[in-house]
């Protein structure tokens, strides 16, 4: 699994447009709205590069009211949550 950020910037007016449309893209899993320098941070979670591509380089551009993106490949995760689990396999509560 191959995951990236997406940070979207769009027109004032567009934020919840622009959601709605990226949640209807496949390998989108979430949309988040933000405060900040940008207004969405889309999830991006797919197979492979080629998937990757697509979704970025083609599916995002045909976004109507993006002005600007910024897409973070992950290398890894850390997380608390994968951390506990890890921990308490096999204890009983």
């Amino acid at each position: 699994m191959i995951t990236a950020i997406t940070l979207i910037r769009t027109e004032r007016a567009g934020v919840n447009t622009v959601a709605e449309q990226l949640t209807a893209i496949p390998g989108i899993t979430e949309v988040y709205s933000v405060s900040g320098d940008y207004d969405l941070v889309a999830m991006i979670r797919v197979s492979d590069n080629e998937q990757m591509a697509q979704v970025v380089t083609d599916r995002l551009r045909k976004v109507e009211g993006i002005t600007h993106t910024e897409t973070l490949i992950a290398f890894r995760v850390y997380s608390q949550h994968d951390l506990e689990s890890m921990f308490s396999i096999g204890m009983v509560d």
